[in-house]
């Protein structure tokens, strides 16, 4: 319908994969170098995950596309099957003459085996892709496993890729499927894309479509890009369905506000408050120890030589709302042992047109990180040391831990403590700055030694969803807990969740995570509004410790 208004050969934003759309960005690349580097190997797993949307299908069809000739690919696409069913699948894929007993798991393994051992006396690959593997049974993925003992002496007959979402991650972590986990020899996890790539991925699908000149502009893609997580498909049917709302009000060029009315029409209610509530990351890939540091790179790459003084107190400036719709959902409070410095509301010393965006950049040089990272050790009470060690590894000297995460705010407020957030000015200007507070619809934030209270409807405008937060885990270490694990700290999880759901969890004295334990970790996920995948990683632990009132500065302040 719009297609010749904007001059294009056709629809550059639709859904189905396409592999002439296909936009290489660097997560793009590597992944696709994983998967051809399962094809051109000759052992093991290769396991592609990502979110829903990232282009994992897509990428999919590309590989297909640069096959070596001497290669035959299974590519099972159904996960609603039984193992029969999906050996005989795969012997239907390769052209394999079905068995006379089709039900009959050996005759099935007896039956592939000879095709593969056949094709590997000729010299060709069979190869065997697996998409949205997350949804198998449990006993079609050890059939999985069982595959890979198809074998000579010196090499693997059938090379295995599995394609599927985070929960893939999640389930290959239980301990039933340890073997399986084992054998993977490759794993790669296909992130959004970031706001620079949105732009570029916006313009190469333009391109790609015949389009000439800006269609959308620079902001218009940085409205996309926070309305749609940088996640390809939802980019897609926002960008189309702006692309058509352009075309009604005959506008050749798309505004920010444009986007924000399709997103809208996209999603179905405030595109905003959708924004807020989604939270693209899973506890289940949560590392722990040492790795934990690795995820906080961007605030810890900078060495520190210098060391401001905390202030005693902070002047606190209420910059006027535009919007005060409050966000999200908030945790109910709990009473603070760090109590926040005390909050002067000062709105005659600001002007009627000043908003956060001017404000950050006019402060521009006390939004680093090491001046945010001052400001988040204030509110722990600590004092950020001068040298040169890396903030994560001065805040572990202290019992305290990183956590560095892309999510919402009302992930943040479920959290529960003060957040160093990344926002973006107009002009592409990087800001760090703590999140200190919120009331409300506002949030308080700290820049240096001063306080400022700024609607969150701004905040969330400037924001990418990167934040990093301080917390101290109460069995002195930082681990993960899941079903089947056998720990002695399982037992300080039994009765901190007795304790906050009001009845024992039995056997009260065990170390093992039962599936007694596993349901109550799930209803209490349900109950925060966590991801409810029965596991106990960071983020269920951090507001296991805000419920037994731990020792920490709160984030969310009482009406």
């Amino acid at each position: 319908m719009y297609t010749s208004f904007f001059g294009l050969n056709e629809k550059p934003f639709s859904i189905t994969p396409n592999p002439r759309y296909l936009y290489m960005s660097e997560r793009h690349t590597e992944a696709l170098a994983h998967l051809i580097y399962g094809i051109k190997d000759s052992g093991g797993f290769i396991q592609l995950t990502g979110e829903v949307g990232t282009g994992k299908t897509t990428l999919i069809r590309s590989l297909l596309q640069r096959l070596p000739e001497n290669a035959d690919i299974a590519l099972i696409l159904n996960p609603q099957l039984s193992a029969t069913e999906f050996l005989g699948a795969i012997l239907t894929e390769l052209g394999v003459p079905q068995p006379n007993d089709r039900t009959s798991l050996k005759e099935l393994t007896d039956a592939l085996n000879n095709y593969l051992l056949e094709n590997y006396s000729k010299g060709c690959r069979t190869i065997l892709i697996v998409d949205e593997a997350q949804n198998f049974a449990v006993d079609v993925l050890e059939q999985i496993r069982l595959l890979t003992n198809l074998e000579t002496a010196s090499q693997k007959l059938l090379q295995i890729t599995l394609i599927g979402q985070p929960e893939l991650r999640t389930m290959l972590s239980r301990v039933d499927l340890r073997q399986l986990a084992q054998r993977i020899t490759g794993r790669y996890h296909l992130e959004p894309l970031s706001h620079d790539e949105t732009e570029a991925y916006v313009r190469h699908r333009l391109s790609v479509a015949g389009g000439s000149g800006t269609i959308f502009t620079s902001q218009a893609c940085r409205e996309l890009y926070r309305l749609s997580g940088g996640v390809p498909r939802i980019i897609n049917v926002i960008a189309d369905r702006t692309l058509l709302g352009a075309f009604t009000c005959e506008e050749h060029e798309v505004s920010p506000r444009m986007v924000r009315r399709a997103a809208a029409e996209v999603y179905g209610e405030d595109a905003d408050e959708t924004v807020r509530g989604r939270a693209w990351l899973k506890v289940a890939g949560l590392a722990v120890g040492a790795a934990v540091l690795t995820g906080a790179a961007i605030f810890t790459s900078v060495r520190f030589a210098t060391e401001q003084d905390s202030p005693s107190a902070a002047q606190v400036t209420t910059v006027p709302a535009q919007i005060s719709a409050p966000a999200g959902d908030m945790v109910s409070p709990e009473p603070t042992v760090t109590e926040p410095a005390p909050v002067v509301t000062t709105t005659e010393a600001v002007a009627s047109d000043f908003d956060l965006e001017q404000l950050i950049r006019e402060n521009a040089t006390l939004t680093d990180t090491r001046t945010a990272f001052n400001s988040l050790f204030s509110l722990w009470g600590v004092q950020f040391d001068q040298g040169n060690s890396r903030a994560c590894e001065q805040a572990q000297s202290k019992n305290l831990y990183c956590l560095f995460q892309k999510g919402s705010l009302a992930q943040i407020e479920r959290l529960d403590r003060p957040v160093i957030m990344t926002l973006r000015d107009y002009e592409g200007g990087i800001h760090q700055l703590v999140l200190a507070a919120i009331e409300d619809s506002n949030g308080i934030i700290a820049i240096a030694d001063m306080q400022y209270a700024v609607p969150l409807s701004e905040l969330l405008d400037l924001w990418y969803g990167e934040y990093l937060l301080l917390w101290k885990p109460q069995i002195g270490a930082v681990k993960a807990f899941y079903p089947g694990m056998r720990d002695p700290d399982i037992a300080w999880l039994r009765e901190s969740l007795a304790e906050i759901q009001g009845n024992p969890i039995d056997p009260m004295n065990s170390d093992y995570f039962d599936k007694n334990l596993e349901a109550r970790v799930r209803d209490y996920q349900v109950t925060k509004r966590l991801n409810v995948d029965g596991l106990v990683g960071r983020q269920t632990q951090i507001v296991i410790n805000t419920d037994l009132r731990a020792d920490a500065p709160r984030l969310v302040r009482a009406n």
